[in-house]
């Protein structure tokens, strides 16, 4: 058999790897500034199964002029503190300012020089905000976010997008970078001679072994990302000596329908809906967040669940791309009454009646919840509705260890045009799943992706 070929060296100003919302956002950045840049990126089906197109498109930023056009009172002051307070002061310092600075102007870039269409998510607040910050596309749906910046790539002449490929190795020399190699799926590669590459290759939420070895805890959830988070970040990391940080983080989540695997929005928890199990009995408290319920609900009878709301909470959610699949997979089931919802989630009636009319006295205000949940926006009212969901994992949000400019950090020094964005590098969430604030991932992939960009464009102007 021939050996492989390897095809002529090329050049270009910037190579990006990853066409999910972190690649998108930093060439974005680089080519619309008219520098050469190729994009990577090693899955035909980045449309579907990036983290960026499966998300809910929130991108939390803290005083923004959308959030005043709302008339949203925050502050990036009030920002650092929530997410301080969830993840117990454990976020990483230099990640949480860089990207407390950059949401505000990425948010109004996307929207005045992209024509995404963002607006402030003001129905409810997600678990941990305290201000109505995470701005979003009008069906909540990533995969529309992620369209609007596939196409916006598009129009830009000094865009090369070159799919299937991937970034196999960066050459450094003297701590710079000097040049990418690229390989395709019938055994070519190819040189590029850069002096810049950011890795937008999300992390490793896909590899069983990784998350063995850093997120054991979750390794049994279903996998609700995107099949190109490998790790090949942390693996090109490791070959040049970068630093790690807060490899045991990740967003997990409380509710994807099963087995339909569809995302259940967690709207439905903040107006009201609960959890039970198959016993027909709650199990904790739902407020604090959907990453964390993620264990809880994996550690019940058959690593299930059943979410109960009602009519209210579904019209709610109905705006919502994410429930609208799920009214049209089915996994949405009616109750009449509580006879009726037993009967759905298949347990004893008086178990579920008891564990019902003391939700309905917690809702009412009568009471204190033992597992200490106090937001309750309504109780529930028949007919009821149920949709069976298991224990999931999103992504991972641990990385590599980045300076404010998102340069990759080796031995505590940046390396000179080496970038890292998403979920590539180290994000904002601390360690394990606790820290998780809603949109923690795509403003890190979005907004690291900003960051690289422009600094990359500053760079290559001296």
């Amino acid at each position: 058999m021939e050996a492989p070929t390897r095809q002529p060296d090329i050049a270009a100003d910037v190579v990006v790897a990853g066409a999910g919302g972190a690649g998108l956002a930093a060439a974005l950045a680089t080519g619309d500034a008219g520098l050469a840049t190729v994009v990577v990126e090693a899955r035909e089906t980045y449309r579907e199964d990036s983290n960026t197109a499966m998300s809910t498109s929130m991108i939390p930023a803290a005083g923004t002029p959308a959030q005043a056009a709302a008339g949203v009172s925050d502050s990036r002051e009030q920002f650092l503190d929530d997410i301080l307070r969830k993840t117990e002061g454990t976020a990483d310092p230099v990640v949480t300012e860089a990207l407390l600075d950059a949401g505000p102007p990425l948010v109004q870039w996307l929207g005045e020089r992209w024509g995404v269409p963002l607006d402030v998510v003001t129905d409810f607040l997600y678990p941990g905000h305290t201000a109505h910050r995470c701005h979003s596309v009008p069906d909540r749906a990533g995969s529309t976010l992620h369209r609007y910046l596939v196409e916006a790539l598009a129009t830009l002449d000094d865009v090369l997008f070159v799919c299937p490929a991937r970034l196999a190795d960066v050459e450094i020399e003297n701590g710079c970078v000097v040049a990418a190699h690229v390989e395709r799926p019938d055994g070519t590669s190819e040189r590029i001679a850069t002096r810049s590459v950011i890795l937008g290759t999300n992390g490793f939420g896909a590899d069983p072994t990784l998350l063995a070895l850093h997120c054991p805890e979750i390794v049994e959830g279903l996998y609700f990302g995107g099949e190109g988070s490998t790790g090949d970040a942390l693996a090109l990391g490791e070959r040049i000596g970068a630093d790690t940080a807060c490899l045991d983080a990740y967003q997990g989540h409380g509710s994807v329908a099963h087995p339909h695997g569809v995302l259940l929005t967690w709207a439905t928890v903040v107006h009201g809906a609960v959890l039970i199990n198959t016993d027909g009995v709650r199990f904790a408290d739902e407020s604090p967040g959907y990453s964390e319920l993620a264990c809880n609900v994996l550690d019940q009878p058959g690593a299930q669940a059943w979410m109960v709301f009602d009519g209210r909470i579904d019209e709610a959610c109905r705006p919502f791309a994410d429930y609208q699949r799920c009214l049209e997979s089915g996994a949405v089931r009616e109750a009449a009454d509580l006879t009726a919802l037993a009967s759905v989630v298949g347990c004893e009636e008086a178990p579920l009646a008891d564990t019902m009319s003391k939700v309905d006295g917690y809702a009412r205000g009568a009471g204190a919840d033992g597992f200490g949940r106090t937001a309750w926006e309504g109780p529930l009212v028949a007919p009821y509705r149920a949709v069976q969901v298991t224990g999931a994992l999103f992504h991972t949000q641990g990385g590599l260890r980045v300076d404010r400019d998102a340069r990759v950090l080796a031995n505590g020094m940046p390396l000179e045009g080496l970038y890292a964005a998403g979920g590539a590098a180290v994000g904002i969430s601390g360690h394990g799943a606790s820290g998780y604030l809603a949109g923690n991932g795509l403003l890190a992939a979005l907004g690291l992706g900003f960051v690289a960009g422009n600094h990359a464009v500053a760079q290559r102007s001296l």
